[in-house]
């Protein structure tokens, strides 16, 4: 017989479980009537549209992201203020930077996208964020990169411009840049390759 595991009700990984759980028990709200609020924490996106490589998303029975991320408030890395989470506006305005990016994507429309959110402290954010991408690895964060970007600013262009605007083409700073290493073919066939799987 194997030798039963020890439960530790307070190992990290455990803890990091409950705030997945929080966020996916969170109410669905349309990403194009997001209303302004304080606070810090991890969202998830979810897409519901027709363009059509990103069918399976739409058509599951089983809601799963298309994108997962975090907005930590400013000054987390100088550790000034505890009370930053709570105080901080940058989970809303991360949400209004990725509504304005889909929005100048010229195959996406805005009210394709639903949003969870959990509000938590900062010692939470990053573990929670890691998990939820863990269990469903969400495809623009691990096939259609780059979705996060944001304008790198002048002088800056050399690096090459991201898949997620190769295949969304419209963000007027991704222009700037040199060109992606695959073409929007290219990506197609990886979002295929990634549901089969």
């Amino acid at each position: 017989m194997k030798k039963p595991k020890v439960f530790n009700p307070l190992d990290k990984v455990v803890l990091g479980e409950t705030v997945v759980e929080a966020l996916l028990a969170a109410p669905s709200i349309p990403l194009e009537s997001v209303e302004k609020f304080r606070g810090a924490g991890i969202y998830a996106l979810y897409y519901s549209g027709s363009f059509k490589p990103y069918k399976p998303l739409a058509d599951s029975d089983t809601p799963t992201p298309i994108y997962v991320g975090k907005a930590v408030p400013k000054g987390k890395r100088k550790g000034i203020d505890l009370e930053a989470s709570r105080k901080t506006e940058a989970l809303f305005k991360r949400l209004i930077e990725h509504a304005k990016s889909i929005e100048a994507a010229q195959n996406l429309s805005l009210s394709d996208f639903s949003c969870q959110i959990i509000l938590v402290d900062e010692i939470w954010i990053g573990l929670g964020e890691s998990l939820v991408i863990q269990r469903f690895k969400p495809l623009w964060n691990t096939v259609v990169e780059g979705f996060g970007n944001h304008d790198p600013g002048n002088g800056r262009y050399k690096g090459k411009c991201p898949l997620w605007d190769e295949f969304h083409s419209g963000r007027a700073w991704a222009k700037k840049c040199q060109p992606p290493k695959l073409n929007a073919g290219q990506i197609k066939d990886l979002v295929q390759d990634y549901f089969e799987a």
